[in-house]
């Protein structure tokens, strides 16, 4: 062992050398010879030199959550769930991975994002790349043609992440869809309400929610010339107007999907329009748009969706947007996307938006294509994205320097002489049995005073203090840990002078 620590010393020392030569410009005579005695002097030490050294670390587009960051999660979950029971919801779960095939052709160019697994035994598996298709083949297999319900889970996606942007490769959504034979946008203006109250009560900041649909877009395209075959993957480039200007967008259509640039023209003219019922009024009245089928079918519903969305008072938040096309090739009708505002630089400008924090739409044929009969299940649904809110929240919660208690402990046990722990253990015991959330130092003799900034660290807003004196009285002297106040409570009426006390759950965020 000592011979090899030598041996690689000299082989530090050695490169170390060559690098200095090299920095010095010495001859390539001079800097050969000494590569050739570093090669020599590795070779010596066998194949153990130069093995892949172990990194630690989470895989590409993970990451781990502190107790800090997980009490933020759960109190986001903690809103969104109720929101969805708050609207009649059941929970269900699927698994992790599904069978390939599932999953094969619901996606469209996202289907290169599918995290593939190894074969194992015969059957070829895929992990979940969302809750939706899992959901579809639920629906069909068990045969259901009406439920209500939500599902939170994690899912994948192959894709480049960009973590400070809430984008990973695992992550959770929060799903909420409603499947079944129901009038026309009934549901769909229900989804919308959900989540315009699930982002009022997240206290997020400024949204607005785009709305257009499948119909009206597909319509858009037939009378503007776009070949049938070019449907779907001219759609995928409409969906990053968003995010690109209308000319790349275009040079996307003309150059790389070989459209006619007049009819890239055309479509431009229709997808930079955005406005309220008054823009689908305006379009029920074009000319060319008209006369399509798909397309006044999928502006009659719209507006009976603005309708709809007036009576549930949230219409001044939902915008029809015509370059909306949510690039998924399950969706059949209207679709939805809701995004973050940030204020304007200058009044008068229009809001800029700085993110998707939510979204969803009509997929009447997605129970179709697993059901062998082909029978179709109407479904339409919402999806929340939590991973772009975690990392609001969280710089929300960094730039404001806010504490966020970890646990939820109502009260720690603590004793101000030595040779108290059983009477400790007793107590602490008791309070668990009432359900109270209790926790002691697990040392025998612990100094009050450390006792105390336990509790100052962790928020813990109470304090039961046992000593000899109190056992003798048949009391414990509570203490508040803000104000320091304290007060002797008889032991029997303890349980309910703690829940008196913390009766308002602690707020994390």
């Amino acid at each position: 062992m000592a011979e090899r620590a030598a041996l690689e010393e000299l082989v530090r020392l050695q490169g170390e050398h060559v690098r200095e030569l090299k920095q010095q410009k010495a001859s390539a005579e001079q800097i050969e010879e000494e590569v050739s005695q570093l090669l020599k002097l590795k070779a010596q030490l066998g194949p153990d030199e130069g093995k892949h050294k172990f990194v630690l670390k989470t895989p590409k587009g993970t990451r781990d959550y502190n107790p800090r960051q997980m009490a933020v999660r759960e109190k986001v979950f903690d809103t969104i769930i109720s929101c969805f029971k708050r609207h009649g919801a059941e929970v269900i779960d699927t698994p992790v991975f599904e069978l390939k095939e599932t999953l094969t052709g619901k996606y469209g160019e996202d289907s290169k994002l599918i995290y593939d697994l190894k074969d194992q035994g015969g059957e070829l598996l895929s992990l979940r790349y969302d809750l939706t298709v899992p959901f579809a083949r639920y629906l069909a297999m068990n045969k259901l043609t009406n439920i209500k319900r939500y599902h939170i889970a994690k899912v994948y996606r192959r894709d480049n992440p960009a973590m400070t942007r809430g984008r990973y490769r695992e992550f959770y959504q929060c799903d909420f869809d409603i499947a079944g034979q129901f009038d026309p946008m009934i549901p769909d203006a229900e989804c919308l309400k959900i989540m315009c109250e699930i982002l009022n009560s997240l206290q997020i900041g400024d949204f607005l929610v785009k709305v257009n649909d499948r119909r009206i877009l597909d319509g858009m395209f037939a009378v503007c010339g776009v070949p049938d075959s070019k449907f779907r993957t001219i759609c995928s480039s409409v969906d990053k107007l968003d995010k690109v200007s209308w000319e790349e967008v275009k040079n996307e259509m003309v150059g790389e999907k070989g459209l006619a640039p007049e009819v890239a023209d055309r479509i431009g003219d229709y997808v930079q329009q955005h406005g309220g019922v008054s823009l689908v009024e305006q379009l029920l009245q074009d000319p060319k748009l008209s006369q399509n089928k798909q397309a006044l079918e999928g502006l009659g519903d719209l507006k009976l969706l603005f309708e709809y969305l007036a009576l549930f008072g949230i219409a001044d938040k939902i915008s029809f947007d015509l370059s909306l096309a949510r690039g998924l090739d399950y969706y059949t009708g209207v679709i939805y996307e809701a995004v973050l505002l940030q204020t304007a630089a200058q009044a008068g400008e229009e809001p800029l938006g700085v993110g998707s924090v939510a979204a969803g739409g009509r997929y009447d044929g997605l129970v179709g294509m697993f059901d062998p009969k082909g029978r179709k299940v109407p479904c339409v649904g919402l999806s929340i994205g939590v991973e772009r809110i975690f990392s609001i929240v969280e710089q929300r919660l960094e730039a404001l320097e806010e504490k966020v208690r970890t646990t939820e402990t109502q009260v720690l046990v603590a004793s101000a002489q030595k040779k108290l722990l059983e009477e400790r253990l007793k107590l602490v015991s008791e309070l668990w049995d009432a359900g109270i959330k209790a926790e002691l130092l697990y040392k025998k003799n612990p100094k009050l005073l450390n006792q105390l900034q336990y509790c100052e660290e962790a928020g813990i807003p109470l304090v039961a203090i046992i000593g000899e004196q109190e056992l003798k009285d048949g009391v414990v002297k509570l203490r508040a840990v803000a104000s320091r106040e304290e007060v002797d409570v008889r032991r029997e009426d303890l349980v309910k002078e703690i829940k008196k006390r913390t009766s308002q759950p602690p707020c994390i965020c």
